[in-house]
């Protein structure tokens, strides 16, 4: 009897260690709620290629804390509903952390759905403010360039600028609205005046009446919230309509790769924020372009980046956690501490799940006979953010 109870014993116990070791190798599955359709197909390609990219990497070094990394694709249109629906689908199929989205109305959509779902997301391309301030949640985290991040820079930037009247061009929905309120902000604090501000719907094809009111308001600089396709048809018929002859202009996404691409040779000398270029001139980064021109044979964009930083924060936090599981994830992003190869060492700011990154205003010019981002100013972490929003109460 004694034998028998300890034979049963050992089987509890071995299948005990056979369950919790098979549980520690369970995938680690990354679902991706993005644009495969509509204005930001390419902004959606380009987060497409950053995760795939940072997943290939981990999975031929033997995954990561010891699991395969998983990736699901899901079309959220670029639309609030559309996302909602599919980023709720990739968590229902298992695929509980959440990356990707470009929009950031889709963003600030799937954002509050997280404690309901028992899911995470973690932003790689949503600028908005609203995500790490009153939008912020235990479950929510952003691994880029935030609205306020960008403006830090604009700020000081904007005193050394001898334009005084400024316009605004910005899509029509949150980010576009809240680049707008942000930069005007800025520019009011910079002694700058707003003469007009417009907003256009996303899908936009004819600007012609934007810039003809911009050219009647007689401004000397204009800001512009735009991007994906509408950042390319503003400024090409921007350029057209010589918009650009007597106004200076200033974008969140004219000096990125995918614009540079749209426009070709009309984005010479365009300016903008640059929150990643592959011309950083740094040891690091160079090795990773290097090894992303061996599977792509480009070089890579801005989001394309920006989505392989959000992948390295995951990774970092499930191997600090030792799970999946989107709480003790949540858990362990919340102050994680990291290594990527273009910004160094980087962390996440506890109080709004804001990572900390530095950033760079610039230019496209000629780098070799091709046009690329080339940065001007360059402000480290500790410089280039501001303080945790008062609106975020987690």
């Amino acid at each position: 009897m004694r034998n028998a109870l300890f034979v049963a014993m050992v089987a509890i116990a071995t299948g005990l260690v056979g369950s919790q070791a098979a549980l520690a190798n369970d995938p680690l599955r990354i679902g991706i709620p993005t644009s495969l359709t509509g204005p930001y197909v390419e902004l959606g390609a380009e987060a497409k290629r950053g995760a795939e990219f940072a997943a290939n990497e981990a999975n031929a070094k033997g995954g990561v804390d010891g699991r395969k990394v998983e990736l699901e694709y899901a079309d959220t249109e670029g639309n609030p509903d559309a996302g909602r629906r599919a980023a709720e689908k990739l968590v229902r199929s298992g695929y509980r952390l959440l990356t990707g989205t470009i929009s950031s109305a889709v963003g600030l959509a799937i954002g509050g759905q997280m404690e309901k779902w028992d899911a995470l997301y973690i932003s790689s391309i949503n600028k908005s403010d609203r995500l790490t301030g009153e939008a912020c949640n235990a479950r929510v985290f952003r691994a880029n360039h935030s609205d306020s991040m960008d403006m830090a820079l604009i700020g000081p930037w904007l005193k050394s600028r001898p334009e005084r009247e400024w316009g605004v061009m910005a899509a029509d929905y949150a980010w576009g609205h809240d680049s707008a309120d942000a930069f005007t902000a800025s520019a009011i604090a910079a002694g700058k005046t707003i003469k007009i501000r417009l907003f256009a719907p996303l899908g936009t094809k004819d600007y012609a009446p934007y810039i003809q009111q911009i050219k009647d308001a007689g401004v000397g600089a204009l800001w512009v919230a735009e991007s994906g396709r509408d950042a390319v048809n503003f400024g090409i018929q921007a350029k057209q309509f010589k918009l650009f002859d007597s106004v200076f202009a200033v974008s969140q996404s004219f000096a990125v790769p995918s614009t540079i691409k749209g426009m070709g040779d009309l984005a010479d000398g365009v300016w903008g924020i640059i929150n990643y270029t592959s011309t950083l001139n740094t040891p690091g980064n160079k090795a990773f372009v290097a090894e992303w021109v061996k599977v792509y044979g480009k070089e890579p964009g801005n989001f394309e980046a920006e989505t392989y930083v959000t992948m390295k924060a995951l990774f970092a936090a499930v191997e600090k956690a030792h799970s999946v599981e989107p709480d003790a994830v949540a858990k362990a992003l919340s102050d994680i501490s990291f290594d990527v190869p273009f910004y160094g060492n980087v962390t996440m700011r506890a109080a709004d799940h804001q990572l900390m990154l530095p950033n760079y205003i610039g230019r496209v010019a000629r780098v070799n006979g091709e046009l690329k981002p080339v940065v001007e100013v360059a402000v480290d972490a500790a410089h280039a953010i501001a303080p945790p929003s008062l609106a975020c109460k987690m």
